[in-house]
């Protein structure tokens, strides 16, 4: 199961998204429409089939305990981990305090990344690429090692 793509989404006026219809099978297949949303550093969601949070949320609870940096990302992303189901429609509700934290106005974006999604207030997303674009045509900050010898 692979997640990609950018797709532009609405948010109804309860907070609700509808899955793109494209993913709604393999979510279904996954994870029987069962999600689990939670905060990302970056200000935007995070939203993984539930079996695949399970795997992630171990490996977090299995951080040390007595080191603050890891409990500060365990009370972030377990801490705001919500789960979700689709419903009849795909669609899945987005709860209001996650909405804030991410700045989500009536448009939004959900982007594949893979085994999870990430959901972006559709204008800040604009304002992130744009940015992101410009760093890379500067050649700023030095190619992690793991990519040294990527070939596109």
């Amino acid at each position: 199961m692979s997640f990609r793509g950018i797709n532009n989404v609405a948010l109804d006026t309860k907070g609700r998204m509808a899955v793109p219809s494209r993913y709604r099978e393999r979510v279904l297949e996954a994870c029987g429409g069962r999600l689990v949303v939670t905060v990302d550093p970056d200000s935007c969601l995070l939203v993984y089939p539930l079996p695949e949070w399970e795997t992630i949320e171990s490996k977090l609870i299995k951080l040390p305990s007595l080191n603050r940096q890891a409990r500060s990302i365990q009370r972030l992303l377990i801490g705001h981990a919500t789960e979700c189901e689709m419903d009849g429609q795909g669609r899945i509700l987005l709860p209001a305090l996650l909405r804030e934290y991410a700045g989500l106005g009536k448009k939004i974006v959900m982007i594949g990344q893979g085994k999870k999604f990430e959901i972006w207030d559709e204008e800040a997303w604009n304002d992130g690429q744009k940015a992101l674009l410009e760093s890379v045509q500067d050649d700023e900050g030095e190619l992690p090692v793991a990519l040294e010898e990527l070939s596109l």
